[in-house]
């Protein structure tokens, strides 16, 4: 496996690191809090978009 692939997470990836459920993960992609990519109909989402997320999100309770 290459880095780059690595570092694209599938939803239940995401679900597991975030700790909350797939409809959440879909919400938080819709309303673009969490960014994504579609290949082929598969979505994955960049480690680095997790990452920006959680450090979004204490901040915002700071």
């Amino acid at each position: 496996m290459t880095t780059a692939t690595a570092q694209l997470l599938t939803v239940p990836e995401v679900m597991a690191r975030l700790k909350i459920g797939r409809s959440k993960v879909y919400d938080l992609i819709r309303s673009r809090r969490l960014a994504s990519i579609k290949i082929d109909g598969a979505r994955r989402i960049p480690a680095d978009a997790v990452r920006d997320f959680i450090l979004g999100q204490i901040e915002e309770t700071a």
